[in-house]
């Protein structure tokens, strides 16, 4: 058992629990309302009682976080996809989704004299429901931005499904059912399908037709398919030496609107948004600015070294022999953009939560991404770009990169495309 988490750990992946589907089910669930010898305590006043769906927890994402959060461990941790927050520093995991908690800490600072600024936790990522760890959900907006999914119903399985249903085969089709899963499809390192075997799907998101049993009748289900996407088996890490690539394929944008439907509509709002998805080709300018852009005031870069996770991009294909070459954590895959790759919302956005307002990858609030070679000006009276985190804060949630990755005084990485616009 020892080599066995061992592995675990060092891997980086969860395959040895969900190998691409289905877990064990006493992984999740009790089927006699007990465990460890001791009767759940879903209802403490009614012998019998559980939690829902005879879960171990007391709802679906509080399940998910009894081995998906690292707790207050203070090093990134394989799986774990949320830490407790700790005072200076920040939360720890350094997944490419981010870690939740970055939404558990608001942030206050004078910008200038007389006036305050604010950075609330919730603007920081998705707010799932987990009771177990006082996760909460969002207070301002009732629905999902540009859709009607309900704020309230928000946990893990709206988008992971919990029994792993979905799996490409080896023509590359996916679907919910048909040939058994032999293996998670996620990693570098995941085998390829066969004609008798399928793999699982990225991630275990839910595709066509999903929609959580907890909601069915309630939520609309799913129409758009899975993204294709390939991960390093070794991906919740530091950056400072050298970055994480996830290589995505394409669809990503088409499955985030699956719960932010008229995000990807001229009519939301007005037919003011930014193009985003399969169709959304990056033009010949912004791969040129892609590539060239280093830094503020650099624009020396090359095609075969331009890549930076902070600004990821769609490969346009779902070609995984291709994509699998692609998701390295060594820097011997950092070539940018060709004429087949588009924007998706994770090239701005990580999936989870991030240390930066709108779940964005960068402080896009702000003038400056650092001012005069510091991300924050700790201590300081007015505190306009660092914006109430410490150094170590906003160096936490740029996964530890060191300030002289970028210029002394370096501006927004939406320059990173737009920087001859």
């Amino acid at each position: 058992m020892v080599s066995a988490l061992l592995t675990i750990g060092l891997s980086g992946n969860a395959e040895a629990f969900h190998s691409g589907g289905v877990a064990r089910c006493s992984g999740c669930h009790t089927m006699h309302n007990s465990l460890g010898g001791a009767r759940m305590a879903g209802d403490t006043t009614t012998l019998g009682t559980s939690f829902s769906y005879l879960l171990i927890r007391q709802d679906a994402s509080s399940t998910c976080l009894a081995c998906h959060s690292a707790g207050t461990s203070t090093t990134p941790s394989s799986f774990r996809v949320h830490s407790a927050y700790a005072a200076g520093t920040g939360p720890s995991q350094m997944t490419p989704g981010g870690d939740y908690g970055w939404i558990t800490k608001d942030f206050t600072w004078t910008p200038r004299p007389g006036a305050t600024g604010t950075s609330r936790g919730e603007r920081r990522g998705h707010n799932i429901i987990a009771a177990d760890l006082n996760l909460t959900s969002d207070a301002i907006h009732s629905a999902a931005p540009g859709g009607t999914y309900s704020s309230s119903r928000l946990t893990c399985i709206s988008c992971h499904d919990p029994h792993g249903r979905y799996r490409r085969d080896s023509t590359g089709a996916i679907s919910n059912t048909g040939l058994p899963i032999k293996a998670s499809g996620s990693y570098d390192t995941s085998p390829d399908p066969t004609t008798t075997e399928a793999v699982g799907v990225y991630r275990l998101l839910g595709g066509t037709g999903y929609v959580p049993e907890s909601l069915s009748g309630i939520a609309t289900a799913f129409v758009n398919t899975v993204p294709a996407a390939v991960a390093p088996s070794t991906y919740n890490r530091s950056e400072v030496s050298t970055q994480t690539r996830v290589a995505y394929g394409k669809n990503m944008s088409e499955w985030c609107a699956n719960c932010h439907t008229q995000m990807h509509n001229d009519s939301y709002p007005g037919n003011l948004r930014h193009p985003a998805g399969n169709l959304a080709r990056l033009t010949p300018t912004v791969i040129n600015n892609y590539n060239a852009y280093v830094k503020s005031g650099d624009l020396t870069g090359i095609p075969t070294s331009s890549f930076t996770s902070l600004v990821p991009f769609e490969e346009g294909t779902d070609d995984y022999t291709a994509l699998k070459g692609l998701a390295k954590n060594d820097n011997t895959q950092l070539g940018g953009p060709g004429t087949s790759a588009s924007v998706s919302c994770l090239t701005c956005h990580r999936a989870h939560a991030s240390g930066w307002d709108s779940m964005l990858r960068w402080n896009a609030r702000s003038d400056f991404v650092v001012y005069n070679s510091k991300y924050s000006q700790e201590g300081e009276a007015n505190q306009p770009y660092g914006q109430g985190r410490t150094e170590a804060e906003a160096k936490r949630a740029y996964y530890e990169r060191p300030v002289t990755t970028f210029a002394t005084y370096q501006r927004s990485l939406c320059n990173k495309c737009h920087v001859k616009d």
